[in-house]
């Protein structure tokens, strides 16, 4: 457990939009190569792959749109995509240098744009890190997330805050892969707290996606530092039978944590907007750090129809969220 209210007020209401450099998300067989029965289709079109998706020109098209529409800040998740230096094995085909990544970085500012760094060290999202993925709460795995901290820190120019993921470690969503790794109880909060650390020690705010919550309430909530940004997603139509998930903006409201909620395109395209009118009178004014849209499709022409919806949904729910406030 970390001192509580390190790190000082955000200096602004964040409108953050989630991109993807590196896409190797999904591990081992979300396998439609092998042509195994029963993967829905939303899982086979997310497949690990050993070359880079992602279109320069569509990356520029989306971001510009979206810094008309009031994105501020845009969360890159690295992934496979870098060269590291530390780690170059790691790197897929196609794979940015640190200077493509530092120039695409100052574009985004120049666009009033702030980029912070992601990557995902859930055991169930680590196919970026190759054989690191399979060494998981080893010596080694730990000297590799923190050289891959450190350099992505580095590269990015000490970011305020820092993306580490932790979402979905769990048997369900892991069913369909070759090797299931889960860590929980007492070794899932030692992974999750070195982590932390070594965020801090770069300069960065650590932030996760909240979904432990849902099933380890009272855990999480004895836990979870507050340092620690939290992210609760939700992405379908706030209807009951969803109440599970929704508890979460809750609990963690109770706990006293600040808050970036996460909505997304993957399932409505209406979600966005309602989370606006669904967060708002449950989350104190000083802990709603803003609001982020998560795509989950790679940054390919034959997905710019969605990266243009989720650009769309964010003004939208911003054009809300402001007039919401407004009237109060």
């Amino acid at each position: 457990m970390y001192n509580d209210s390190v790190f000082l007020e955000n200096p602004k209401f964040n409108w953050a939009f989630l991109a993807h450099l590196g896409y190797n998300m999904w591990a081992d067989p979300v396998r439609d190569k092998r042509g195994v029965p029963g993967i829905p289709q939303n899982l086979t079109q997310v497949c690990a792959e050993d070359h880079l998706r992602f279109d320069l020109d569509l990356w520029h098209k989306t971001t510009k749109d979206l810094a008309a529409a009031g994105c501020n800040m845009i969360v890159l998740d690295i992934g496979e995509g870098l060269q590291y230096e530390s780690h170059p094995e790691i790197a897929c085909k196609g794979a940015w240098s640190k200077d493509i990544l530092q120039e695409e970085i100052f574009n985004l500012k120049m666009l009033g744009i702030e980029a912070i760094p992601k990557l995902n060290f859930s055991a169930c999202h680590d196919e970026w890190m190759g054989e690191y993925g399979r060494m998981v709460s080893t010596t080694p795995y730990y000297r590799f997330c923190e050289d891959v901290i450190t350099e992505v820190c580095e590269v990015f120019g000490h970011p305020r805050l820092f993306h580490l993921g932790m979402d979905e470690e769990t048997y369900g969503h892991q069913s369909l892969y070759n090797l299931v790794i889960i860590r929980q109880a007492e070794q899932w909060w030692h992974d999750l707290n070195f982590l932390v650390r070594t965020t801090m020690r770069c300069g960065a705010r650590p932030w996760i996606w909240s979904d432990y919550i849902w099933h380890h309430e009272e855990e999480f909530l004895r836990n979870m530092s507050r340092d620690v940004l939290q992210s609760n997603w939700y992405y379908g139509g706030f209807e009951a039978e969803d109440e599970v998930y929704l508890r979460g903006f809750d609990a963690l409201e109770q706990g006293g944590y600040e808050q970036i909620p996460a909505g997304s395109v993957w399932s409505w395209k209406g979600n966005f907007e309602r989370m606006i009118d669904y967060t708002l009178p449950r989350i104190g004014g000083d802990r709603l750090a803003g609001f982020m849209q998560t795509v989950w499709r790679p940054m390919m022409p034959n997905y710019a129809e969605r990266q243009q919806m989720g650009t769309e949904t964010l003004g939208a729910a911003k054009a809300r969220y402001e007039a919401l406030t407004a009237a109060k």
